[in-house]
């Protein structure tokens, strides 16, 4: 039987970062066993569902590069099927109108928590056939009254629900629209799905739903339910914590390989190992190695994963990735050094593809203006012979290599008899603006001779401004 798991979310917000671990887990479950991933956007909630949202969710998979077999599929273009179903269980007998308003229902759950009781629908329709005629209802699943539901659990191990700790659930509201819990049943049955991978507040669904399964005949998938992830302080992580949007963290910089790597390695392990590709994910990955306690999140080991892969990763694959952030930043990268010729100078430099556009635009644009501290500080009248004199020889160079350029910032400091301090950093604040750069072989080679030359006259012009004042 082919391994078939699923991504469901509620499109009422953004991909957050717990469904997008639920998402790789489900993804790399299926992949593991050679089976199917389906993508089902459950829209049922039709008020809080909004276009939007579902870009957004489908946006934040791309971008993740988990790509499904199957779908997406649209609860609310399945509503002829929930409603066949619906009646058809009318017709074994296996559900029921239900006419009591919610006035009263309210009116029974409050005097049974006064009593220390849980609250629930005592069945009071269950049985009845005194329809009233011209009174709005619901329909309700007639649950079984005894006996027990079993879940094997990939992740809790075994977990027993008395049905007498369940109530006859709504599967059809009194406007004619299914319910989330039947809608699910529905789905997973004609999807094929053989197991469930979603979050642990699913648990108390789980009984209820096997039931309706049963009910309807269907086969029970294997469920594993996924524990919740904490911020730092232990508590439930939320904005407050920072960024909880899949596409924050591209906003923020971060490579979707480095998430992935940290999502997978939050609440599951293959040994001590810490750094896996996706090939390596799936090999590795199984569902009774999750662990079952909460897991904390760690931004620093997310910071330190992304410095990996852009130092690792082959720099046109993070220059791919890079190249959104310097479009926006309004750097245009058209008219000067290939992209991934300056990630490969850049990545060990920086924590961020946002970083990295930030420090690099020297390369695509001339700056307005020096850092005001690197340029009081090295940009004095003793550097104005060193600048001139290296600029003699750069241009003299018939062929620009780093090599070449690295001899003669060399002889300059030689002729000069003066440290290569004296020379090197004159000559970066001049090329770069700023006091930070790569090493001055390789940043100069990236410029061509011309850019140099009139950013040298720049700086030239700036100590004969500065002698002046």
């Amino acid at each position: 039987m082919t391994t078939v798991t699923r991504f469901a979310p509620s499109p009422t917000g953004y991909l957050h970062v717990g469904g997008a671990r639920t998402a790789l887990y489900s993804w790399l479950y299926a992949k593991s066993q050679g089976g199917k991933f389906v993508l089902r956007i459950e829209d049922t909630d039709i008020e809080r569902s909004t276009q939007e949202a579902i870009d957004a969710i489908l946006e934040g998979m791309e971008w993740l590069g988990l790509t499904w077999d199957d779908g997406p599929y649209y609860q609310t273009q399945r509503f002829d099927r929930y409603k066949q179903l619906i009646q058809q269980l009318l017709e074994q007998g296996k559900a029921y109108k239900c006419f009591m308003p919610m006035s009263e229902l309210d009116a029974i759950r409050e005097a049974q928590m006064a009593k220390g009781e849980k609250p629930r629908y005592p069945g009071t329709w269950r049985d009845r056939t005194d329809h009233p005629d011209d009174q709005p209802y619901v329909i309700r699943f007639k649950n079984p009254l005894d006996g027990t539901v079993v879940i094997n659990d990939h992740i809790r191990g075994k977990i027993e629900i008395a049905n007498t700790e369940l109530d006859d659930l709504i599967i059809q509201r009194s406007d004619g629209t299914p319910t989330y819990n039947f809608c699910v049943v529905v789905d997973d049955w004609d999807m094929g799905v053989t197991h469930v991978v979603r979050g642990e507040d699913h648990i108390n669904n789980t009984p209820r739903q096997i039931n309706i399964l049963e009910a309807l005949g269907a086969p029970i998938p294997e469920y594993a339910h996924v524990s919740m992830i904490l911020g730092d302080d232990g508590k439930k992580l939320s904005k407050r914590h920072g960024a909880v949007s899949v596409m924050q963290y591209r906003d923020d910089g971060y490579l979707p390989q480095a998430l992935l790597n940290y999502l997978v390695r939050l609440g599951w392990s293959h040994g001590d190992q810490e750094i896996f590709s996706l090939d390596e994910m799936i090999e590795h990955f199984d569902l009774d190695h999750i662990s079952s306690s909460a897991s904390a999140f760690n931004t620093d080991k997310l910071v330190w994963l992304n410095q990996h892969y852009m130092k690792s990763l082959p720099a046109e694959e993070v220059a791919q990735h890079a190249k959104w952030h310097f479009d926006q930043q309004g750097i245009d990268t058209s008219g000067g050094p290939a992209l991934e010729s300056v990630i490969a100078i850049q990545a060990d430099r920086v924590k961020t593809l946002k970083e990295m556009a930030q420090i690099s635009r020297y390369f695509y644009q001339e700056y307005d203006e020096f850092d005001a501290n690197a340029a009081k500080k090295h940009l004095r009248p003793v550097a104005k012979e060193p600048l001139q004199l290296v600029q003699q020889k750069l241009a003299a160079l018939s062929d620009w290599t780093p090599a070449n350029i690295q001899a003669a910032i060399n002889a300059t400091a030689e002729e000069l008899d003066v440290g290569m301090g004296k020379v090197g950093m004159p000559l970066r604040v001049a090329v770069t603006g700023a006091g930070n750069s790569p090493s001055l072989d390789v940043t100069l080679n990236l410029l061509n001779s011309e850019q140099v030359a009139q950013r040298i006259d720049k700086a030239l012009k700036y100590i004969a401004d500065r002698e002046k004042s």
